[in-house]
C-alpha cells in the first residue's frame, strides 16, 4: 500500500483520518461509542471546523439566509460547538479520572446515589432526552470506593452521546461494575424524550423508566424492593 504524501494528507478531512484509524483498529464507532483514543492533539478543533462547514450546508439547503439574518449568521459554528464540546462531548473526551479507595471499613450496607440529573439525546432524531438516574450499590470488602460526585461524572460522560435510553443505562452499569466490583448494582433511569414531547405525538407528560439489576439486586427480591422503595420518583 502506497502512503499518501504530506500534501495529500493535508487535504484529507480530519473525520476521514479518524475513521480510518478506527477501522484499522477494528473498533466500533456507533453514535454512543467513545472514540477519544483515536483523536490526535488538535484534531477536535479541526473536526469542529469541519462540522461547522457541513452544518452551514444544512442551513443553506433549508433556504435560510444566514448572510443577512443576524439571528443565524453564527448558528453553524454554535451548533458545531454544542455537538462536539457539550451535548455529544462524551464521544470525544476520555473517561473522567476517578480516585478509587479500598473498602477499609468493609462497608456492606445498601448505598444509593441520586437523583442525578442526566442529559442525553435520542440517536434517531438528535433531540434531548432529559431525566434522572438513581444508582444502588451493595459493596463488599473488595469493592473499590469512589467519591459520590464521581458517579455523576461517569453518568454525564456516558449520557452525553446520541443513544437510546435502554442502551445508555446498560453502558453506565457496565462502567460502574468494572470500576467498583460490588456484590450488587442497581440503576433506574426516568426520562422525558423530546422525540415524543417536541415532535411526533407531542405528549409532554410521557416518561420512560427502565432499570438494570446486577448481582444480589437480581437474586434478592427483598433487597430489590428496598432499593426501589427508597427512590423518590415523581410524576
Amino acid at each position: 500500500m502506497t502512503s499518501s504524501s504530506p500534501a495529500e494528507d493535508e487535504g484529507t478531512p480530519v473525520s476521514v483520518k479518524i475513521r480510518e484509524r478506527i477501522l484499522a483498529a477494528r473498533k466500533r464507532f456507533h453514535a454512543n461509542d467513545n472514540i477519544s483514543e483515536f483523536l490526535q492533539p488538535g484534531e477536535l478543533e479541526k473536526l469542529l471546523d469541519e462540522v461547522e462547514e457541513k452544518m452551514q450546508g444544512v442551513l443553506d439547503s433549508m433556504v435560510i439566509d444566514t448572510e443577512n439574518d443576524h439571528n443565524t449568521d453564527t448558528t453553524a459554528r454554535r451548533v458545531a460547538k454544542m455537538y462536539l464540546r457539550e451535548v455529544f462531548g462524551g464521544r470525544y473526551v476520555p473517561q473522567p479520572v476517578l480516585t478509587e479507595f479500598p473498602n477499609a471499613e468493609r462497608l456492606n450496607e445498601l448505598m444509593i446515589v441520586g437523583p442525578i440529573t442526566v442529559r442525553s439525546a435520542c440517536s434517531h432524531h438528535l433531540v434531548p432526552v432529559i431525566g434522572k438516574v438513581w444508582i444502588g450499590i451493595m459493596p463488599n470488602e473488595h469493592t473499590n470506593v469512589i467519591g459520590l460526585s464521581k458517579y455523576a461524572r461517569l453518568a454525564e460522560w456516558v449520557m452525553n452521546r446520541p443513544q437510546i435510553q435502554e442502551e445508555a443505562v446498560v453502558q453506565l452499569a457496565d462502567l460502574i461494575q468494572d470500576k467498583t466490583h460490588p456484590d450488587g448494582l442497581a440503576i433506574v433511569m426516568q426520562a422525558t424524550h423530546y422525540c415524543m414531547a417536541w415532535r411526533g405525538v407531542k405528549d409532554m407528560d410521557s416518561k420512560m423508566i427502565n432499570s438494570v439489576m446486577r448481582g444480589v439486586f437480581l437474586k434478592d427480591p427483598n433487597l430489590r424492593r428496598e432499593f426501589l422503595s427508597l427512590i423518590p420518583m415523581k410524576d
